[in-house]
């Protein structure tokens, strides 16, 4: 008997039409990539050809693989790598990336980013760019930047809405820990926050005029207060009381405060206030004497920073004044180094790469609570030195001439210090088109954000002390006043004249969340773990969460 064979499969019919043949999936060509550390070019491991199409995630974990095997050659002739990383951890550790291949001069336009940022892979992203300024046949260099090793979650919901001033907020910070907040206000008074419940703590009384500054100590023992009634204050944030009379001597408002660096005095920290009087004054916490004053400039002194490097490492006080120069002296009897007046209108805003590290001294994402000065003296170095053995302490100085320099004042191929020789700056960041009003690294030293009067935000890639443009963040549709950085340095914070908040990804170089709420300008932010706090015109305080 002859086999019966099955009918034959019914063909698919799409409204009267044959489904059409299936396309064969396109092969993805092989390229030649090489891996160089982002900070000095210096290469990874040797090139490799790999499929375009390896996904991001697929691509950390070969340079990861790749890192440990050419650490572990001890042949003289193979590159020993430099992997660079916000936290000491040990080699066989997984390190989290960032890859970006750099655009060539005559591909990138305006303000239009300078770099492809890999987030699929090298095929979705560099190869099929729309500059299309690359071809499977080009050698492509990829850079490659340690990321931290925690991740900040964005906030997307306002937690909390709270009211107390009856002026408008003109300042807030965090404590190192990020458990405390204080706030200055028009009213007079300083306020503390309890971040955890989220609830007031205490009101601190004593100042007769705006509470223009506030500034934590290190170690979170102490909260300096600075007004336009020209006193200086200490205060105990545990109890809400003053400690000691007010500091008094300045003739003007008090426009900035700094606290010496943790590592370098742990004990007995001090003080450094600038003034709208033209003069800077360096006061012990311990004692609340005057110890010296800075009297070189002639207009007032907008902004005092205090830098853990200088000559030894001893320290060093950076000064921006609105006679349109920065002034560097030496906190060890007040000294003066250098005069950089490389800026043709007032100098208004300053900031160190160090800021960061400075400001938290030995508090980490970790929550270790150091048991001594010593030992808290012994991490806030630790954290420092791991900073600056990357790239040395770097100073960004803003101006209502428009421009931002970026200095490298105390590394090792600058000029040095009485030789003669004028400090030259490492590079003019020329692009607002008005005033910048705020400059802010994040915290690990690699890139610079500047806010300006022409409602954009500016990204500096300062790695390696290049101060390249990125990317320039539009959305805001009034002056850009403030900015804060996430702790893992992935997104820039900013706030507005035109009442919002907003959240921005460097990963894109656009904005992730858009936090609207407030009644009115927006003047401060701060961003500590996954929080958010604003205050403004509207005088209330709001938290801001994932």
């Amino acid at each position: 008997m002859a086999a019966v064979l099955p009918p034959v499969k019914r063909q698919k019919v799409y409204h009267g039409i044959p489904e059409p043949p299936q396309e064969a999936p396109k092969p993805s060509p092989n390229v030649v990539v090489h891996f160089v550390n982002e900070d000095d070019g210096t290469p990874i491991a040797p090139a490799v050809n790999l499929p375009a199409n390896v996904a991001r995630e697929s691509l950390e974990a070969l340079v990861n693989q790749l890192r440990t095997k050419v650490s572990l050659l001890s042949c003289g002739n193979i590159p020993q790598p430099l992997v660079t990383r916000p936290i000491t951890q040990d080699d066989d550790e997984h390190v989290p990336y960032a890859f970006h291949v750099a655009l060539p001069a005559d591909a990138s336009k305006g303000d239009a980013p300078t770099r492809i940022v890999i987030s699929k892979s090298i095929e979705a992203d560099v190869l099929g760019h729309p500059s299309l300024a690359f071809s499977e046949e080009d050698v492509l260099v990829v850079r490659c930047a340690p990321q931290s090793v925690f991740k900040v979650r964005p906030a997307t919901r306002c937690s909390s809405t709270l009211s107390g001033h009856s002026s408008p907020i003109l300042c807030a910070s965090f404590s190192p820990t990020g458990a405390l907040l204080a706030t200055g206000s028009g009213d007079t008074h300083v306020r503390l926050w309890d971040l955890n419940t989220e609830t007031p703590s205490h009101t601190l009384v004593g100042h007769t005029g705006w509470v223009l500054c506030v500034e934590w100590d290190p170690l979170e023992r102490k909260l300096a207060s600075g007004g336009h009634d020209g006193q200086v204050r200490l205060w105990d944030p545990r109890t809400g009381k003053p400690i000691g009379e007010a500091m008094k001597g300045h003739t003007k408002w008090v426009t900035s405060l700094a606290w010496e660096p943790l590592h370098l005095n742990p004990s007995a920290p001090r003080l450094a206030s600038s003034s709208k009087d033209g003069t800077v004054r360096v006061w012990s916490s311990s004692t609340r004497k005057l110890e010296y004053t800075l009297g070189g400039h002639t207009a007032s002194v907008n902004v005092v920073k205090w830098g853990g490097g200088g000559k030894g490492g001893r320290g060093v006080l950076y000064t921006a004044s609105s006679d349109r120069t920065v002034r560097v002296w030496d906190p060890h009897g007040g000294k003066q180094l250098m005069v950089l007046n490389d800026h043709a209108h007032w100098v208004t805003t300053l900031a160190l790469s160090t800021d960061f590290v400075l400001r938290t001294g030995p508090f980490d994402h970790t929550g270790k609570r150091p048991a001594s000065n010593e030992e808290a003296q012994e991490l806030a170095l630790r954290r420092y030195e791991g900073l600056v053995n990357r790239s040395p302490e770097l100073l960004i100085s803003g101006s209502d001439d428009h421009t931002l320099f970026l200095w490298s004042l105390f590394s090792s191929g600058s000029t040095s210090v009485g030789g003669g020789g004028k400090p030259k700056p490492v590079n003019r960041l020329t692009g607002h088109q008005r005033q910048v009003s705020h400059v802010a690294f994040s915290p690990d030293g690699r890139w610079a954000a500047s806010a300006g009067w022409d409602s954009a935000v500016r990204l500096w890639d300062c790695s390696g002390s290049q101060g390249k443009f990125v990317a320039t963040l539009r959305g805001h549709v009034g002056p850009v006043y403030r900015l804060t950085w996430s702790a893992d340095s992935r997104m820039v914070v900013s706030a507005s004249k035109d009442a919002t908040v907003k959240i921005w990804d460097l990963k894109t170089y656009k904005l992730k969340v858009d936090l609207p709420g407030h009644l009115d300008e927006v003047y401060c932010v701060d961003f500590v773990t996954d929080k958010i706090v604003s205050g403004g015109r509207d005088r209330t305080l709001k938290i801001w969460k994932n």
